[in-house]
């Protein structure tokens, strides 16, 4: 029988729904729908508080940390709505071609001197296809992968090939990261020269080679806290093992650029509604988490967070690493996380509470192809 919050007192429900989750159970959309839509302050901290045990009994006290190396910026073809580097707009981010090895072997260095696990190089363009530059992008991926200091993960767009996919795996790419940015439905609201389509056929691709999914979105851009809930599902069926969760920063420039805000409190139960969903994926606190949730920020771990971005974005600044790995200790979590292999992951398939005698979803029929 569904549970639905509003029909019973919402403290006792919460805990009703994480006591379901700690038991290796699921969460039915509507459900998760009602968590979402909390809004008194005391249930939302007994949100966190049962996302906190879901994290522990799942994460343990391990923190995974990532950073990113701006490997070609600006000038990208794609008109994002939230991104500074998309040649639609006037932003004044910088632009260069793909780095040369030396920055990247750089920020090797810095990634492992600060017990990072992995480095991920993005590139602002549509995709990546066969030829020259595939070729470069693997000749970097072999020497981060050859330095042994972190794991290889990049972000390089669209695929449109198995072929593409087959080469990263081959030169040692582990993690790809692919956002799926918001729900469909909003989709189109972010992005018109490339589809959501188009972002799972990509990951179709990648999951075919053996490469797991880092896969996650932006809040604050204007979406409904249903489409943070369709996004959260989405994450889940195509199988995602890394879920960022950004939170918009406005950039002068772009279309976003007068968004208001998110409060603090609905960025904090937003993670924990996700936690409740991907109780055993890392779900990975990235862009915006300095400016937006400033003295709060280290509130994301007890609303469910086992990962975090570390360093600066790809555009904007981060605190610096120290002061994370402080409030880490702080707090008494071990950022020295090593399942490359996200073997925490596994769990015995049993039967999802989809609402539907066919529990097959697009996403999941998408991606199977």
């Amino acid at each position: 029988m569904m549970v639905k919050l509003v029909d019973a007192n919402p403290r006792s429900q919460i805990a009703r729904l994480g006591e379901r989750i700690l038991n290796s159970g699921q969460i039915s959309r509507d459900e998760a729908r009602s968590l979402f839509n909390l809004e008194n302050s005391a249930d939302i901290f007994d949100l966190l508080s049962w996302a906190n045990r879901i994290r522990e009994k799942f994460k343990g006290n391990k923190i995974h940390l990532c950073s990113i190396v701006n490997a070609k910026a600006g000038a990208c073809s794609e008109n994002c709505s939230f991104c500074a580097q998309s040649s639609f707009y006037q932003t004044g981010s910088p632009k260069y071609g793909f780095v040369d090895p030396e920055p990247v072997a750089e920020a090797a260095d810095e990634a492992s001197k600060n017990g990072v696990t992995a480095v991920g190089l993005v590139a602002a363009w549509k995709g990546l296809n066969e030829g020259p530059l595939l070729d470069e992008v693997c000749a970097r991926v072999r020497e981060l992968k050859a330095g042994g200091k972190t794991r290889p993960d990049v972000s390089l767009g669209i695929i449109k090939s198995q072929r593409v996919a087959d080469r990263l795996k081959e030169a040692g790419v582990e993690c790809y990261g692919h956002n799926l940015e918001s729900s469909r439905r909003f989709f189109p609201q972010t992005c018109t020269t490339h589809t959501y389509d188009d972002r799972l056929e990509t990951i179709g691709y990648l999951k075919k080679a053996g490469i797991k999914i880092c896969s996650g979105g932006i809040i604050g851009m204007g979406e409904t806290r249903e489409d943070r809930c369709d996004l959260a599902f989405s994450l889940k069926e195509i199988g995602a093992n890394v879920v960022p969760v950004n939170i918009l920063n406005p950039i002068p420039g772009t279309p976003f650029e007068k968004n208001e805000p998110l409060s603090v409190m609905e960025i904090l139960k937003t993670i924990a509604c996700f936690r409740f969903i991907l109780p055993r994926q890392e779900i990975m606190i990235a862009g915006g988490r300095t400016v937006n949730l400033r003295d709060a920020q280290s509130l994301i771990f007890m609303a469910g967070a086992s990962a975090m971005m570390v360093g600066n974005y790809l555009t904007t600044l981060n605190q610096p690493v120290e002061k994370d790995l402080q409030m880490l200790k702080d707090l008494g979590l071990d950022p020295s996380w090593d399942k490359h292999g996200f073997s925490d992951q596994e769990e015995t398939p049993m039967h999802r509470d989809c609402g539907k005698d066919n529990c097959e979803t697009e996403a999941e029929l998408a991606i199977a192809k």
